[in-house]
């Protein structure tokens, strides 16, 4: 579902497991992409957003709909303490 002004929300995670960044969206029904680095995913993106949003029948109206992407990144390090 798009919301008033037909932005599409994405959220991309960083999966520290499979060192890669992950990208889902309830707004485009069957997204789901990954990528080593977040300037490639959002190169992916750019091409599976509209093509998923054809195949479901939300045509974008027009190349200046927006499409949001928030990245949700946590990085976690230990403190390494000298005694």
């Amino acid at each position: 579902m798009f919301s008033e002004n037909n932005e599409i929300s994405i959220t991309a995670s960083w999966d520290p497991e499979a060192q890669v960044w992950v990208a889902v969206s309830d707004d485009v029904p069957g997204l789901v992409a990954e990528a080593c680095s977040l300037q490639k995913l959002i190169s992916k993106l750019q091409v599976l957003v509209p093509e998923l949003c054809e195949l479901n029948g939300h045509l974008m109206k027009a190349p200046s709909d927006k499409i949001s992407i928030s990245a949700d990144y946590k990085r976690f390090e230990e403190e390494l303490r000298v005694s």
